[in-house]
């Protein structure tokens, strides 16, 4: 892949810097007293944090090899370490998608968050600026910058606003992900070494020996398998989703766990190609146990925050099953499966929050009959309930098709196995909203809910367009990935095994 440095504006450092100059400008401002102020400056920097990431898809070429917007100049020159952006069709959905759930995550806390409100809306505006920079950084050590840096953000998120148990719920987000990153550090040193590069387009064509691929792609595995998060290492998500306030629940489903799925993309496929080849059966079998076995948790999770968060995992095992079957069909369903994730799993966090602030409980028991008091709530939860378990015309069917069909062109077990991922989603998030939704009132607290105002009706509002636009018209979103999914599987079907 070759990247080309154009005289474009630099739309992808504004994308990362202007979210991150809002959030540093709102904790300056830091006093409770203006939070009237903070709130309408966190609106702000979030839709002027959003306009850059415009053009990134209207004026995207499709039909183009390789690198797109790409931004070069040195960084520290001692080291040969360079601040590099660029997008292709594998990362530049992600960009828009960030910014535009930041957005709904500053509208869900209008009225939620009462204290330190500079710090909520400033760790998010600055988590959704490296956010970003994960997606756009084409430099190793950039990268790697960017991707450890997220998790301060989010771990104050979660450590301060969240439940009872979430410092607990904190300091496992933290160890979990940040232990599984160390060895990626030393992947991405080793690789400097050999190649005397942090540019990660030139590991790309690097010629390892069979063992180096495998250490390397085991390194990088640690990270992203468990940011993703992949069976066996899932179990930090349940209980932190369930601590976290409703944005950060939001925001780690729909955005950061796309940063693992997206390593695999940018780093473990095209860096060790023999070696992803050699080990595709593991991660394959994984996937599926992620696809079938969590899907099975989720049905008996009383917690409907619980029963979500498996849900993603679950959601998930598809992405990295499309990546490992390397055909056309199963990496573009992964990658559409992402994006309509975002959408979809950002949206039923939202619609918890929206009953948790009024009836304090995530309990699915304490619910029922709330389409008797909510109608319009109850439309859009049964809207996203149904788009989680792959509708037809919702974002949630088209990634998830895509991958069956691949699946069945890789292996025909293999796609029945996939299959049955419809089913288990039709079974956990339908008995959910059946629970929730319908029946008779089944308590005072439910009697007592008052349906949506405006702010809640404008955050689901957007997402519901979302997931429908994503749903009926997939081809924007597919149109843009073709060329750059076609050249990384022509990539990692060359053997690059060094002699």
């Amino acid at each position: 892949m070759q990247s080309t440095i154009n005289n474009l504006p630099p739309y992808l450092s504004l994308s990362i810097w202007l979210p991150i100059l809002f959030g540093a400008i709102i904790l300056a401002i830091g006093r409770d007293s203006r939070a009237g102020l903070v709130r309408v400056l966190a609106l702000i920097g979030s839709i002027v944090s959003l306009l850059p990431t415009i053009p990134l898809f209207t004026q995207f070429d499709n039909a183009k090899h390789g690198i797109q917007f790409a931004e070069s100049s040195p960084w520290i020159e001692r080291f040969n370490i360079h601040y590099f952006l660029g997008i292709d069709g594998l990362s530049l959905w992600f960009v828009p998608l960030t910014a535009f759930i930041t957005i709904i995550v500053v509208i869900s806390a209008w009225e939620v968050i009462q204290e330190r409100v500079a710090h909520y809306m400033g760790a998010f505006l600055i988590l959704s600026g490296l956010m970003i920079g994960v997606f756009t950084a084409l430099d190793g050590l950039l990268f790697y910058f960017f991707f450890e840096a997220t998790l301060i953000p989010m771990y104050i998120i979660i450590g301060v606003w969240g439940g009872a148990n979430r410092v607990y719920a904190a300091f496992k987000f933290f160890l979990y992900t940040f232990l599984g990153s160390l060895l990626t550090l030393v992947a991405i040193i080793y690789l400097y070494n050999k190649s005397g590069s942090w540019n990660i387009l030139e590991w790309h064509q690097l010629p390892l020996t069979m063992a180096e691929q495998v250490a390397i792609f085991v390194a990088f595995f640690m990270a992203f398998a468990v940011k993703v998060p992949m069976f066996p290492v899932h179990t930090w998500l349940p209980d932190v989703h369930v601590e976290a306030p409703t944005g950060g629940s939001a925001v780690l489903a729909a955005i950061m766990l796309k940063l693992g799925a997206y390593g695999f993309l940018r780093f473990s496929l095209p860096i060790t190609p023999d070696a992803s080849r050699d080990l595709a059966p593991v991660v394959i079998v994984l996937s599926l146990i992620a696809v079938i076995y969590v899907g099975l948790v989720a049905m008996v999770q009383k917690d409907m925050k619980k029963l979500v968060a498996y849900s993603s995992i679950a959601h998930m095992g598809f992405v990295t099953l499309g990546f490992f079957m390397f055909n056309d069909m199963g990496t573009q369903g992964a990658i559409m499966q992402m994006i309509s994730h975002g959408f979809v799993s950002g949206a039923m966090f939202l619609c918890i929050g929206v009953l948790y602030d009024q009836a304090h409980s995530r309990q699915i028991a304490d619910y029922g009959g709330v389409v008797n008091k909510m109608p319009k709530f109850a439309a859009f939860f049964i809207l996203f309930s149904m788009a989680n378990c792959g509708l037809p015309a919702t974002s949630g069917f088209v990634g998830e098709f895509m991958v069956i069909l691949g699946a069945v062109q890789f292996n025909f077990v293999t796609g029945i196995l996939a299959a049955t991922a419809l089913i288990l989603g039709a079974a956990y998030s339908l008995w959910m909203a059946k629970r929730v939704i319908f029946g008779k009132v089944a308590n005072h607290h439910v009697a007592e809910l008052k349906d949506l105002n405006n702010r809640e009706f404008l955050m689901l509002g957007l997402l519901a367009i979302a997931t429908l636009y994503m749903g009926l018209y997939p081809a924007p979103f597919t149109d843009t990935m073709q060329t750059s999914v076609a050249d990384l599987l022509q990539h990692v079907a060359q053997t690059k095994i060094a002699q």
